[in-house]
């Protein structure tokens, strides 16, 4: 009878310690560990990224300024060619023949200038004393005159005639790298032809044309004006090659164009470069990284904290009041290696949050701490 008594009663304990256990509520969750970022401000250089052409520093057409059959081609297709190195050579034999027949033609002249020069000098004696008439004087002493400008109208065209021989002889304008001949010894060639023999283009050195909105030139100046950016020292620039490598060597900004292109709305800049190993080909397409100045008071945020809302807005997660996650919207301008440059909703102070984003809500809250894999910038983020 005891041992069902204290059965019961055993019993009539625990039910009572499973009510009591049943009615107090579960321990609340620990908060979520985040890593944050401070933000500071600090000086950023202002870097974009532009598309552009190499473009060839010198670039001759070869043409025939006189027309015949080439003869005989004088260069290997591909090779480098200095200035005044024979490339072709023209059947000359109509120009020869020309040359002599204008020689011929001087000699003649030369020959009636001494005769109507003698004429006019006796018939200057005679008319003196009255022997000839003062018409005849008149009429020898024109005509000495006229063999006079006789001789040089031959002498001019037989200078024409050499010149014409000696284009019979086409020589590289510029030094440069010769490309391929459109034209074979055999051929009939004119002057004044729409296509060259070849093209020489100078390659040592090399422009770089990219083309930049007027848009962003406007706003670059703008932000100058105000105090916002600092001009550059030097404007720098580096190459991206089409395979995405850099280009070892860097450029100068040479100029940029006066006016603005009405099709595009865009200026065109040049920058030079040096080819000394003949890498950056004429015609190649490439994309040209240029320091246009610093901005002062700059906040750079780490790439990992700016998201995007269903609208397409750059949002920001940061640690508010009493350690509780809070949704900013920010403005970015444009990314300085894996940092955004911030010019709104974030300001020098705030924290952050930079790991731990995933299923993150405002207003939950968290437990900050420091980024295992994201860096703060030097002047930028701490």
């Amino acid at each position: 009878m005891q041992k069902g008594k204290f059965i019961g009663l055993l019993a009539c304990a625990s039910a009572l310690a499973l009510s009591a256990c049943g009615d107090s509520p579960p321990p609340a969750p620990p908060p979520p560990a985040v890593g944050v970022v401070t933000l500071s401000t600090g000086s950023a250089p202002l870097l974009n990224e532009l598309p552009g052409r190499i473009v060839a520093v010198e670039t001759a057409e070869v043409r025939p300024q006189i027309s015949g059959v080439i003869r005989r081609r004088l260069f290997a297709e591909g090779s480098v060619v200095r200035a005044g190195q024979l490339l072709y050579e023209i059947e000359d034999a109509p120009y020869r023949a020309a040359v002599a027949q204008a020689q011929g033609s001087l000699a003649r002249a030369n020959a009636a200038i001494r005769s109507t020069s003698l004429q006019a000098q006796r018939y200057k004696e005679l008319v003196g004393i009255n022997a000839v008439s003062r018409q005849e004087y008149d009429n020898a002493d024109a005509a000495a005159q006229q063999a006079r400008a006789d001789v040089a109208a031959q002498r001019g065209a037989l200078q024409s005639a050499q010149v014409n021989q000696n284009f019979t002889r086409i020589r590289a304008p510029i030094s440069g790298r010769i490309g391929r001949s459109l034209f074979t010894p055999g051929a009939l060639v004119q002057a004044g032809q729409a296509d060259p023999l070849a093209t020489i283009q100078r390659t040592d050195t090399v422009y770089v044309d990219v083309t930049q909105s007027a848009a962003q030139i406007i706003d670059l100046k703008q932000s100058m004006k105000s105090g916002g950016v600092s001009e550059a020292d030097g404007a720098r620039i580096q190459l991206l090659l089409p395979n995405g490598s850099a280009y070892p060597i860097e450029g100068r900004l040479q100029f940029s164009e006066v006016s603005v292109d009405p099709t595009s709305g865009a200026v065109t800049l040049r920058a030079s470069f040096a080819n000394p190993d003949g890498l950056l080909l004429p015609g190649m397409y490439v994309r040209a990284k240029m320091i246009e100045g610093q901005r002062t008071q700059a906040i750079l945020a780490p790439q990992q904290g700016i998201t995007r809302d269903a609208r397409g807005r750059a949002t920001a997660m940061v640690v508010g009041k009493d350690n509780k996650a809070e949704m900013r919207q920010v403005t970015v301008d444009r990314a300085v290696g894996d940092k955004w440059i911030v010019t709104g909703g974030l300001k020098a102070g705030d924290r952050l949050i930079v790991e731990g984003l995933v299923n993150l809500r405002p207003g939950t809250l968290v437990k900050p701490g420091a980024p295992q894999q994201v860096t703060a910038s030097k002047g930028g983020a701490q």
